[in-house]
């Protein structure tokens, strides 16, 4: 008859192996998943892993969490206040709004600041062009310190009636020299300000 120490002893070696067992059939390595059978999921999950390791470009980063450019104001005209602007808006997006003259149809006014985008083309400026009325455009450029150049060109057009860069107003070639003027302006701004959302939207759907 076996002793009640030997029952216990054999129990415990019992349970013993019961609870490796177990344990070794829990961590047991689950069998890769072939690349091949990678969906949606699975590549998005992928990507996430490697960027959270990899360190992101300033450059590509979304414009609102780059750092400011560093501006050197020894290199600033204090008597050209469109110089310390041009330095603060470097390498950040802005709109240029201008109206074409003669009250065109927006056809018309496709094809003539179709030709004015050709030509800053041409003079190497990187733009894009969004017609938001009859008469009126804007001119989204992705480094805004070249919006005063292009306002300079903009003025010079024989349909240019205005230009408007930061709220500022410029006449333009063919401005019409009226006591109008200042209505007009708030007119524009306040449209200017649902033009700009309109082309921010397409700027995103693009």
């Amino acid at each position: 008859m076996a002793s009640p120490v030997s029952c216990r002893t054999v129990s415990v070696l019992f349970f013993l192996i019961l609870f490796i067992s177990v344990h070794c059939t829990d961590t047991k390595p689950k069998k890769k998943k072939d690349v091949r059978d990678y969906n949606d999921a699975d590549m998005a999950r992928l990507l996430e892993e490697w960027e959270k390791d990899d360190e992101i470009e300033e450059g590509d980063l979304p414009e609102h969490k780059r750092s400011p450019p560093p501006i050197d104001f020894s290199k600033i005209d204090a008597s050209k206040p469109e110089e310390l602007l041009k330095m603060s808006k470097k390498g950040r997006t802005l709109m240029v709004f201008a109206t074409v003259s003669g009250n065109p149809t927006e056809k018309e006014t496709e094809e003539v600041t179709s030709l004015w985008q050709g030509s800053l083309f041409n003079a190497n400026f990187d733009i894009q062009r969004f017609v938001v009325g009859s008469n009126r455009v804007i001119f989204m450029l992705r480094d805004g310190s070249y919006a005063w150049e292009i306002k300079d060109f903009l003025v010079a057009q024989d349909r240019c009636e205005d230009v408007t860069v930061e709220g500022q107003v410029y006449p333009g070639k063919a401005a019409k020299k009226d006591a109008k003027g200042n209505k007009q302006n708030e007119t524009k701004k306040k449209g200017d300000k649902k033009a700009a959302n309109r082309a921010n939207k397409s700027k995103q759907e693009l």
